[in-house]
C-alpha cells in the first residue's frame, strides 16, 4: 500500500498530481464495485495550517491514518504546511518531530511539488484559479509571494526525515511527472 503526503507552495499543482496518482492507484486496489475503496483521498487544505488549530487537526488524522493503514491513503498538505505557514504567517516555529515518527512508522513519503521560477507562469495559474474559485481573491498574493512560501517549503524538506521525491511542474498537465511519482512508488 502507497501512503503520500503532497506538499508544496499554493499554485503548484499539487490537486492535479494527486488526481492523476489516484487515477491510477483507485481502478487497480479497488476491492468494490459500489465503493471508491482502492485509494483514499484526504484533502486537508481547509484554511488550518499556520492557525490555531493546525497542531490539533494534525494530530488528530494520525489515528485515521492507523485505521487505514493497509489501505493506499493520499494527502493534500500535511504537517510541512503547517510548519511553513507557521512561519509566514505567525513568524512562529513548531516541532513536528513526534508526528514524523508516527509518519515513518505508517510509511509515507511526501511529495514535494514545486513551481516554476517564472512569474508569467505564477500569474496564468492565478488567472486559472480565480476562474474556477473567486473566493481565492480574499487570500491572494504577488507572484512573488508564492516563490517565498516554495523557498520554505525547501528549507523544510531537508529536515524531513521521510522519503521524499521533488516534482516541478513547468507546464500542466505532463503525464511524464505522475509516471515518475508512479515508478518511485514502485507502480
Amino acid at each position: 500500500m502507497h501512503h503520500l503526503i503532497f506538499e508544496g507552495p499554493e499554485l503548484a499543482g499539487k490537486s492535479w498530481l494527486m488526481s492523476e496518482i489516484y487515477n491510477a492507484l483507485e481502478p487497480k486496489y479497488n476491492k468494490s464495485r459500489v465503493l471508491l475503496d482502492g485509494c483514499h483521498w484526504l484533502n486537508c487544505d481547509l484554511g488550518i495550517f499556520g492557525g490555531l488549530y493546525g497542531k490539533k487537526f494534525i494530530e488528530n488524522y494520525l489515528p485515521i491514518f492507523k485505521l487505514l493503514n493497509n489501505e493506499n491513503i493520499l494527502v493534500e498538505k500535511f504537517h510541512l504546511a503547517d510548519i511553513v505557514n507557521r512561519r509566514l504567517y505567525q513568524n512562529k516555529s513548531i516541532n513536528y518531530s513526534a508526528v514524523e515518527k508516527k509518519l515513518i512508522k505508517f510509511d509515507f513519503k511526501i511529495i514535494l511539488v514545486l513551481l516554476p521560477g517564472e512569474e508569467s507562469i505564477i500569474k496564468k495559474r492565478i488567472k486559472d484559479r480565480l476562474a474556477l474559485y473567486p473566493h481565492y481573491e480574499r487570500i491572494l498574493h504577488p507572484p512573488g509571494w508564492y516563490l517565498k512560501q516554495q523557498k520554505e517549503y525547501l528549507r523544510e524538506i531537508k529536515k524531513t526525515r521521510l522519503p521524499y521525491l521533488a516534482i516541478r511542474t513547468d507546464v500542466l498537465p505532463d503525464s511524464r511527472l505522475s509516471k515518475k511519482i508512479l515508478e518511485w512508488i514502485g507502480e
